[in-house]
């Protein structure tokens, strides 16, 4: 099958900063592909070069077999697009937004109005549609906004960052509405900073950093990539973190990470359940009261931790200064 997308070498520069730095990415039909990287990592970058908004200046792009470059109407007529904030008219009712989107899409009123209703139907929005956009929430705000992305009915969905800024419900609710989309045959591109947004959606992950992958996989490869499991425990008193990080970090003469808001410490350590039954008996002779303790495969973020060097949060913007990247 063709990939829905397949870019090779891609190259952008502003200034003397390189948003992409020979990126080299497939996503294959029928998924959610999430790319995940710091600030400036050059994840809007790429996704504005999907959208046909920005131009490579080296590499070769294809979104559904279509050139970017040469063929930049076809890719359009593919896709649909929803940024990094909403981009709906506060003044006009959900439908209506809708309805003018799907008209611009070149779409008969009649189509129009019947294109609406059903991705309004499909959102959860039909209650809602008759009011003014000013009066719905973040996230119906959001919600709308996807739905202006999909009255067209793309093939490919881009899905810069979409749930930033959003609360906790607002967020289950859009990724409930994603997942109903793949099942109904939309491919998504998702960029995301939130790592448990990407292990709750994606069905592959790309890992950029500078400009590059440096990592590509389910989510389960990438977490056995970092190649050790992590025990964890949670400590009754604040004041025995100490002795508990030192026990932890004997295990496998590993340095502890400490959560002194948490009251947590973590160690990596070789997979086995020997080694849980030994972090047991060491806090046990250390005295330490503890509340929890776990024995879990690493997360997203430990797997970027491992293969950049730093916790996803705690990145630099290395592009900071331009809007795309």
């Amino acid at each position: 099958m063709t990939p829905i997308i397949e870019a090779t070498g891609l190259r952008k520069r502003f200034g003397k900063t390189a948003a992409l730095d020979g990126l080299d990415l497939v996503a294959e039909p029928g998924q959610v592909l999430a790319v995940l990287g710091p600030n400036g990592a050059g994840k809007t970058t790429f996704v504005r070069m999907v959208a046909t908004l920005l131009r490579p200046d080296a590499g070769e792009l294809r979104v559904a077999g279509h050139n970017v470059r040469r063929q930049p109407a076809a890719v359009r007529r593919v896709i649909g697009l929803a940024g990094q904030s909403a981009a709906v008219e506060p003044a006009m009712t959900g439908r209506e937004n809708l309805e003018l989107v799907a008209r611009l899409f070149g779409q008969d009123a009649r189509t129009a109005k019947a294109n609406s209703a059903k991705v309004l139907a499909q959102l959860g929005l039909t209650d809602a549609a008759g009011r003014l956009v000013r009066t719905y929430s973040g996230g119906m705000r959001r919600k709308l906004d996807l739905g202006a992305s999909l009255v067209g009915a793309p093939r490919l969905l881009l899905l810069d960052e979409p749930t930033t800024g959003l609360d906790p419900r607002s967020r289950i609710e859009l990724w409930d509405a994603i997942r109903a989309l793949v099942v109904q045959g939309t491919d998504v591109l998702l960029t995301t900073q939130y790592l448990d947004e990407a292990d709750h959606l994606a069905s592959r992950i790309v890992i950029i950093d500078h400009g590059r992958a440096v990592a590509a996989g389910t989510p389960t490869e990438l977490k056995q990539r970092a190649g050790r499991n992590v025990i964890e425990v949670h400590v009754r008193d604040r004041t025995d973190l100490p002795r508990v990080a030192a026990a932890l970090a004997a295990l496998d003469h590993g340095e502890a990470q400490v959560e002194e808001a948490t009251r947590r410490v973590s160690v990596a350590v070789e997979a086995g359940t020997d080694r849980l039954r030994q972090a047991l008996g060491s806090l046990d002779a250390a005295g330490a009261s503890v509340d929890d303790i776990a024995l879990r495969h690493p997360t997203l973020d430990e797997v970027f931790l491992a293969l950049t060097g730093q916790a996803l949060e705690q990145a630099p913007d290395n592009a900071a200064g331009h809007p795309a990247a």
